[in-house]
């Protein structure tokens, strides 16, 4: 009997009794213990990735979906180096993702040893807990499964909130073994410690009072990723408009509702009205327009932000209060104290309906306006695949220009849940990412992303055809870096040495790499045929191309804002140029 293997036995034992379902592993030998006992138990589905870098974004999209940590097992030395840009995403993103790297002994660190870099602690401060057991001896054994259940626990109940975990743990050769009998755990098969999710912290006396006083008011719900739908309930008792970001699975078509927001706060008379009160929910969005709007409101707009991960989610640093407290809970307590639907919820202020009225014409405004262009912009392809991916669907938007056009563009609704990777805000791992996101639900999952993302984490399609994941990547290719156009170095810098840093034209076939790796993959027309693919994605991984026009995006995208805010002053008239009360 081995020690080693027991260990590993015990450790899959617990974290199928804790409930995972899922398990990633990047092959490699020193992690053979773990990656053994996973195969012998069979009750976590174990999906194979040949590079650990991918591997790790797969778990953290197996994380978003399931909303439970998958352990990703790799082998030691570099390949757990591989694993940090999942780990900092799942630390900035509040997701659940626990890192298990497999070690060398002691004995063989730093004398020269073949793979072996120090790897306890790698992670830094970007892990919720750490765990460095040395290797497993067999005259220590009633602490295995409390590691095991505290593990799971801590990604997904830390008092920062759900995220990233890290066991490294040395083994001796021989790698494999019997691993005999384990030690005995709970009974009924219950984990030997519980992990439930509970609550987040209740809001405070203080603010729920301020915010019945203010109810009514000239105040905003802006809502970022983690609001949830508590941010219509909590929009609709104090009666203010919502400005929902796509991934606050609040942005539904609903009166309250504003989308449209970035092109809106680029017309100077709605810039220049004044809230008296901003109740931020969750995270940030990816807008500079609202975050530099947010940042010059005058002193008096009281600023407050909720977010239940409890992540410090102010950049601008301007709020006055900074609470963990749960969205839901605030929702029912101000509800409650204003006399459940006695409060401002129904009456509609000239505050909500010149919002009202501004989201109205810019929506209108972006479809005539999409209609008018003859050639297919970033924005159209943004707005079709938001209107036409299927009910109950999931929408992974990647970082770069897909996430900002869709929350720019994009159409509320209802029945898609948006995903992104947005807590480091990379290119990295995003097809990845999406395919864990797949992996991890029986619904159809729509990835939009730039072909430098693409491109950069291509080898994520490597054996994609062959996995039970339900995934259709649209990607726009527009031959480069499209989001640095609209940045100053694009008129400050000669066209030519422009082009070569931050341009970087690919000049590939997309279609031709989805296709090396097996995975089938098409060129799209128009609009109409995005559409049709969008809507009824086919079965199992793909690839469609849609082709735009790097160098004309910026104009594209300028007329719209300009179409915009035209049909905004035309619909507002002299309300849009009247000042709210405190401006």
């Amino acid at each position: 009997m081995s020690a080693q293997d027991a260990f590993a036995a015990t450790i899959v034992d617990e974290w199928a009794r804790a409930g995972l379902t899922d398990a990633v592993v990047a092959p490699g030998s020193r992690s053979t213990p773990l990656v053994a006992a996973l195969a012998a138990d069979g009750r976590l589905r174990v999906h194979v990735v040949l590079d650990e870098r991918s591997a790790g974004f797969v778990a953290l999209g197996l994380g978003l979906s399931t909303g439970r940590p998958a352990p990703v097992v790799v082998t030691s030395g570099t390949a757990a180096v591989e694993l940090h840009p999942a780990v900092v995403e799942a630390d900035q993103a509040g997701v659940p993702l626990l890192a298990v790297t497999a070690d060398r002994p002691p004995e063989l660190h730093r004398v020269g040893a073949p793979q072996t870099v120090v790897q306890a602690g790698l992670y830094g401060g970007s892990v919720r807990f750490s765990a460095d057991p040395g290797v497993p001896e067999g005259t220590a054994t009633g602490w295995w499964r409390s590691l095991a259940a505290r593990l799971v626990a801590e990604t997904v109940r830390h008092p920062c909130g759900p995220g990233p975990v890290h066991l490294n743990v040395g083994f001796r050769d021989p790698l494999l073994g019997d691993p005999g009998p384990l030690p005995p755990g709970r009974d009924g098969g219950r984990p030997w410690h519980e992990a439930s999710r509970g609550r987040s912290e209740l809001p405070s006396a203080e603010l729920v009072a301020e915010l019945v006083a203010a109810a009514g008011s000239e105040g905003l719900v802006v809502a970022g990723a983690g609001a949830g739908r508590a941010a219509l309930g909590i929009a609709g008792t104090l009666g203010w408009p919502l400005l929902a970001d796509p991934r606050s699975g609040a942005r539904v078509g609903h009166p309250l509702v504003v989308a449209a927001v970035d092109s809106l706060l680029r017309v100077p008379e709605v810039a220049a009205w004044c809230p008296s009160y901003v109740l931020r929910l969750g995270r940030p969005w990816a807008s500079k327009v609202l975050g530099s709007w947010l940042a010059t409101l005058p002193s008096t707009t009281r600023q407050v932000v909720i977010d239940a991960s409890r992540a410090w989610s102010d950049p601008e640093r301007t709020s006055s209060v900074v609470s963990g407290a749960d969205p839901s809970l605030l929702a029912e307590t101000v509800t409650a104290a204003l006399g459940g639907s006695g409060g401002p919820a129904g009456r509609t202020t000239e505050w909500v309906q010149r919002w009202q009225a501004a989201e109205t014409a810019a929506q209108a405004a972006i479809d005539r306006q999409l209609a008018t262009e003859t050639a297919t912009t970033e924005a159209a392809v943004a707005r079709t695949v938001t209107e036409a991916v299927p009910d109950g669907s999931w929408l992974f938007t990647s970082s770069s220009m897909p996430v900002r056009d869709v929350e720019w563009y994009g159409r509320p609704r209802d029945g898609v849940r948006v995903v992104a990777n947005r807590g480091a805000n990379g290119i990295d791992g995003v097809v990845s990412t999406a395919l864990g996101v797949a992996l991890g639900t029986e619904d159809a999952t729509v990835a939009l992303v730039g072909d430098l993302a693409f491109l950069y984490d291509a080898g994520a399609l490597l054996g994609a055809a062959d996995r039970p994941a339900h995934l259709s990547v649209v990607v726009v290719d527009n031959d480069g870096g499209g989001i640095f156009s609209f940045l100053p170095q694009a008129a400050a810098v000669p066209a030519e040495r422009f082009e070569r840093l931050w341009g970087t034209p690919h000049g590939r076939d997309l279609t031709a790499v989805a296709s090396a790796y097996g995975v089938p993959a098409r060129r799209v027309a128009d609009l109409a045929e995005l559409r049709a693919i969008v809507s009824d994605p086919p079965e199992g991984v793909s690839v469609a191309v849609v082709a735009t026009d790097r160098s004309a995006n910026v104009a594209a995208h300028d007329r719209l804002n300009a179409a915009i805010a035209g049909a905004v002053r035309a619909a507002a008239g002299t309300r849009a140029t009247g000042a709210g009360a405190g401006s």
